[in-house]
């Protein structure tokens, strides 16, 4: 029995009575929790069930199958409710899952029989569906969970992961922020790595409880909606101890204490991570309030590598380096070693070799702490943390042939923008408006352009907007059209008043 079955066991035992999960309208034991376990644990070993799926927003049921599936020796294969149809269809073929379980209102979305789906024990939102399978994606031994990241490309490659592995930051975050029995509040979507291990194994590690509301209650739409409004009153509501954040939350946020809003005082630690965010930002909202300390990871890494907290804390940093990895410079890029990923999906060549390479530009200083400076390669990440391949969204763009040319911005940005330029300098703005609507259907919405601008001639290499051989010079544009693309974005304040 792993440590967090373990943990929960022994509670069941000495506090029975203990709430650990609950959604708002329901509340789980841990003696009830224990018994869910054990009795979908049951069903889906009679069934076979080797290699599972879970389409499904965030709910107590996503839990209760999560840990069952581990006390199996179950691969479970969280499915991004925020994939286009193209990557879903991706996960599971690639994969090779026998089962999936989807939750009543997201079954549209994938390609089951009408009528099908049997009931799961203990999980009354969801249905398992049995499938057939051709073909068993490689996986190395010991895989326990397959995360697929939002992808810097239509094809995210699967991240192989074992029970012990995520444990093992779920348990150094137990030590790091140093909170007994917190009270947390999930936001981020559990299908991300860094809510599954950080808002739900590391609380019930150190004997806290986790509420997991329905997305739309705490006004919450695919990968990047929020309604403010409902937001800011359900922090009210629920008044957590911890929360994890994206960049894009914290924004939020900061425009919400600069018109007057005041966070709950329960909060005691609310982590960021997903994408660099400014220093006085960070200063601001604290002295409003808000206990934010940034942090930085990666899914090679079963997640979380470093962290500030109230005892360690450096504002400008990712924080000090987690004790259960290390990290070092080469050649300005991080490299990290000590829980390492087992490996990608169908890639016997990436499987126990050594240190990952994150691809990010840091430094370490003599005192442990990490700072990421940039990302090797041009790649995107948005404000809500999704990893975007500009070149990706582009060949969308220009694959209907309206367009001759577009560029994609939106680093550290809610969505992505466009400059586009098109093929007949006599094409209407409809036109362009469309082709760009048309793309954006091939799209998940993290990567859809959301606003674009009509540039009134061609870039070229003359301006030296283009590389010789026409490929664009990403931080020239950036920094040419740097006002334009500001208009592209409101203040935070007026998306707050709507």
């Amino acid at each position: 029995m792993n440590p967090l079955l373990r943990a929960l066991h022994q509670r069941a035992r000495v506090k029975p009575e203990d709430v650990v999960l609950t959604d708002g309208h329901t509340s789980t034991t841990a003696t009830r929790l224990v018994d869910d376990i054990d009795q979908l644990g049951r069903q889906l070993a009679a069934l076979g069930v080797k290699r599972l799926a879970l389409l499904a927003d965030n709910s107590p049921d996503w839990v209760r199958l999560d840990l069952a599936a581990q006390s199996r020796g179950i691969c479970l294969v969280p499915v991004p409710t925020f994939f286009s149809a193209a990557q879903r269809d991706h996960v599971l073929h690639a994969v090779g899952v026998d089962a999936i379980a989807s939750e009543t209102g997201l079954r549209p979305l994938l390609a089951l029989p009408a009528g099908s789906g049997e009931p799961i024990a203990r999980c009354p939102e969801l249905l398992l569906d049995l499938l057939p399978v051709t073909r068993h994606g490689q996986v190395p031994a010991g895989t326990a969970k397959i995360t697929f990241t939002s992808g810097s490309t239509g094809t995210p490659k699967g991240v192989c992961l074992s029970t012990e592995q995520c444990l093992r930051v779920a348990s150094a975050l137990v030590s790091a922020v140093g909170l007994r029995a917190p009270r947390h509040l999930s936001l981020l979507p559990m299908s991300t790595l860094l809510e599954n291990i950080a808002g739900v194994y590391m609380p019930l590690l150190a004997g806290g409880s986790v509420a997991l509301p329905p997305p739309a209650e705490v006004g919450l739409t695919g990968s990047s909606g929020v309604n403010a409004g409902r937001l800011l009153q359900a922090l009210g509501q629920w008044q957590p101890q911890t929360l994890i954040l994206t960049p894009q939350f914290l924004a939020l946020f900061d425009q919400a204490l600069q018109t007057g809003w005041q966070p709950p005082q329960s909060l005691r630690f609310v982590a960021l991570g997903g994408a660099r965010v400014a220093p006085a930002l960070l200063q601001r909202v604290r002295r409003a309030g808000l206990p934010v300390f940034e942090g930085y990871g990666l899914s090679e890494c079963a997640s979380v590598v470093s962290l500030n907290t109230p005892g360690l804390d450096r504002p400008g940093s990712s924080g000090q380096v987690l004790p259960h990895v290390r990290v070092t410079e080469r050649e300005g890029e991080l490299w990290v070693e000590g829980n390492r990923f087992l490996g990608y999906l169908d890639d016997p060549a990436s499987w126990e070799c050594g240190p990952v390479a994150t691809g990010d530009l840091g430094r370490i200083d003599s005192d442990g702490f990490l700072t990421v400076s940039g990302r090797r390669k041009h790649l995107l990440i948005s404000s809500f943390g999704r990893n975007i391949s500009p070149e990706w969204v582009e060949s969308e763009l220009l694959a209907g042939g309206v367009l001759r040319q577009a560029v994609v911005l939106g680093d550290d940005r809610p969505w992505c923008v466009a400059l586009v330029y098109p093929a007949d300098t006599g094409c209407d703005d409809s036109a362009i408006a469309a082709a760009i609507a048309a793309a954006n259907e091939r799209l998940p919405d993290y990567a859809q352009v959301r606003d674009w601008i009509r540039l009134q001639q061609p870039l070229s290499a003359a301006a030296d907007l283009l590389t010789a051989n026409g490929r664009p010079r990403r931080k020239q544009i950036a920094v040419h059209f740097a006002a334009a693309v500001e208009q592209c974005y409101p203040p935070m304040k007026e998306s707050l008043a709507r």
